[in-house]
Parts: structure tokens; sequence; C-alpha cells
């Protein structure tokens, strides 16, 4: 115990540097602290005065790791709002749809080919299913493609996936954490959990008045007090109605995005996502076994297969009902096929729920795998329109100036 600050202080410079390892080669910090964190842990050595082991401090970093989650998903709601999906038009509602059902769909077949049970299957279709809004929009930065004409239609796909997210969650919560049995339990609990986010979409729309006046606080200091301690009581009140925690942040963020002091709160939260953010990655490489890997591996790997293929046919299909070429269309399935870190907070429900414990290396894998793979094509997207133009001859000569 005298040692868990030095701990706790040596987790933090590893993360540090692999951030800056990640940022000098330009790519998400993601698999590089999932994979540092598998590297040390219980298997580690001890260098001298460092213990990479990090046994006695796992418990205050995996706690660190949970704030980051309610960073991550408060964020995600103060950037979601109930408006921008009502006015966001046909397209994205249908490319939205398409996306999710296509992948959970998808999900729900290979989770019934590999035999898993129903609660494992539903858990892995929820992986499947859901993007990372941190690596998409860092994918469309790096390449510069923020003004294409695909990128509204990927926002907006995106923004229709953190939504399923929120929807699922709440589901799964209610099954899974309710602690339900029987069919009338197992509704009520939903019930409860779908209930809980109904409100929290009302305060949105209907509350915005009353909110703007109890945030109407000239000190910052005082200001980010009273909002961060509202997001920790509504996040751990959340857990007694068995929703999880992430999720009664994310309805927190989204009550507060209609408010006129929602771009406050985002400069102030910013840096505190990515602190914490950073050191949810790294917690929860930080509990994978490396040896364990090998359990999961054929089992990830087919499951990445078949997202490849699920986000360009989803992507393809979206793009071409919005009247968008075939390279835009393209460009949408590889944009969004980065895996992170709502696909690791779907596993940790059902880690969480005590499901098989093959979840947690067949999600470190596929995520890896995807954090590194979707960034990689959507850069070289050219290269593979290039491929399929030549299977389904799509392009005309005018259209190879563009990508």
């Amino acid at each position: 115990m005298d040692h868990m600050i030095f701990e706790v202080g040596t987790a933090l410079m590893l993360v540090a540097f692999a951030s800056i390892i990640a940022s000098r080669l330009k790519f998400s910090i993601i698999p590089f602290l999932i994979i540092l964190g598998m590297l040390v842990g219980p298997h580690a050595p001890t260098v001298g005065i460092f213990d990479f082991k990090f046994i006695e401090s796992q418990e205050i970093i995996g706690f660190l790791g949970r704030i980051g989650v309610l960073f991550l998903l408060f964020y995600i709601g103060l950037e979601f709002s109930v408006s921008k999906l009502i006015k966001s038009g046909r397209n994205i509602v249908f490319g939205g749809t398409i996306y999710v059902v296509l992948n959970f769909v998808i999900g729900l077949a290979y989770g019934f080919l590999v035999d898993f049970p129903l609660y494992e299957t539903l858990i892995i279709a929820g992986m499947i299913s859901v993007s990372s809004t941190a690596i998409v929009a860092k994918v469309l930065v790096d390449l510069r493609r923020t003004g294409n004409s695909e990128t509204e239609l990927i926002l907006g796909m995106i923004l229709f996936d953190d939504l399923f997210l929120a929807v699922f969650l709440s589901v799964m919560s209610g099954l899974l954490l309710g602690g339900a049995t029987s069919v009338g339990g197992i509704l009520l609990s939903v019930g409860i959990s779908m209930g809980y986010m109904l409100l929290f979409f009302i305060i949105a729309r209907k509350g915005t008045p009353i909110l703007n006046k109890l945030l109407n606080i000239t000190s910052n200091e005082i200001f980010i007090i009273v909002v961060f301690s509202t997001l920790f009581f509504i996040s751990g009140f959340s857990e007694k109605l068995h929703v999880a925690e992430a999720i009664g942040a994310l309805l927190f963020g989204l009550a507060l995005s209609e408010t006129e002091h929602s771009k406050r709160i985002e400069h102030l939260v910013i840096p505190f996502r990515d602190f914490f953010g950073a050191v949810f990655f790294f917690s929860f490489g930080l509990s994978i076994d490396p040896l364990t890997l090998g359990d999961a591996a054929w089992i990830a790997l087919g499951a990445v297969l078949l997202t490849v293929v699920g986000n360009i046919v989803s992507g393809m299909i979206a793009g071409r009902k919005a009247g968008l070429s075939h390279k835009a269309s393209t460009n949408i399935g590889l944009t969004v096929m980065a895996r992170g870190e709502f696909t690791i907070i779907v596993a940790n429900l059902g880690i969480a729920a005590g499901l098989m414990p093959l979840l947690k290396p067949f999600s470190a894998l596929y995520v890896l795998v995807l954090a590194i793979v979707g960034p990689l094509l959507a850069k070289e997207s050219k290269y593979v329109y290039g491929g399929l133009n030549k299977i389904f001859k799509w392009s005309k000569p005018k259209e190879k100036a563009k990508v």
C-alpha cells in the first residue's frame, strides 16, 4: 500500500509514453494502450524499484478507467442531441439503420455459428454493431476528409450508431444486471431501463430552460464541481436501477446537450475525457493475460472478416441510396470500420454480468485488429476501391480523379 502512488505514477508515465509514440506515428492511441496494458500486469517482471505487475495499484487503476468510461460517454451525450437526429434527414436514418441492422444480424448469426449461449451471442452482436467514434473522427481529420461529400453521412451514421448503443446497453443492462429470470421480470427490467432512458430524452427536449437557469454559474470552479458531481451521482444512481453506469453518463450528457452551456461543458470536459479515457484503455489491457489470447484467436479473426464485409456492404448501400458515388460509398464503409471504446464497453457489460470468460480475450483481439486495420484501410481506400471496381466495373473514366 505504501508504494501505491508510485505504482500509479509509473502506470501513468507508461500511458504518456505510449500516447507520444502513437502521436508521432499519427495513429490511434487505443491499440497502443491496450497492448501496453497487456505487456505489463501480474505476469510482468520487477525491474529494480519499478514493479510493472501493478498488483497493489490495479484496483485504483481500474477505478480511474471506469471514470474514463463515464467521461467518454458523457462527452458523446453532449455531442449527440435529439434535435440533430430529428433534423438529420432520411438518408442518415436509412444509412444508420442499414449499418446497425446488417452488422447486428451478422453478429447474431456468427454467435450462433460458434455455438455461444444466447446472452453471449447478443453481446457479440452488440460488439460487432458499434463503431469507434473516437477513431472515426481522428481518421476523418488525419486524412483531411472532413469536407468530402460522404462525411456528413458518415457522421450521421455514427450518431445513429451511438443512439443504438444507448438503447442496446439499456436493454442488456436490464437483462443481465436486473437479476430477472422470468419473462415478466425480464420485461420489467427492460421496461425500467427504457423508461429511465425516455425520461432523459424528455428532459433534453422539455427541461432545457430549467437546466439553463440551474447551470447559470459564473465561476468555472463551481460550475465544473456541480456538473461533475451530478455526473457521478447520476451514473451511480443508474447502477442502482440496473442501468449501466456508462449509459447514465451518456444520458446526462444528452440532457445537457440542448442547453446554452453545452459548449462550455465540452470545453471543460475534454482534458478529463482524454486523460481518464487513456487510463481506461490501459486498464482494460492490464486485465488481460496475453497467454489467454490464443483461445479466442480464430473466433476473433472470423468476427474481423465478417465486420470488414458487413461494413463495406452497409457503407455501399447507404452511400448509393444517398446518391453518392461508388468511391464515396466505399469510403463510408472503410471509415466506420474501426472498433474501439464502445466495443470494449459492451464487452465489459457481459464480463461484469459473469458471462463467458472468453469474451475478454475475444474483445481485446477484435478491437486491436480493427483499431489498426480500420484506419489503414480508410487511408488506402483508393486501392480497395480499385480492387472492388475491377470486380464490379462501377466507375466511369471521369470518376478516376476523385477519391
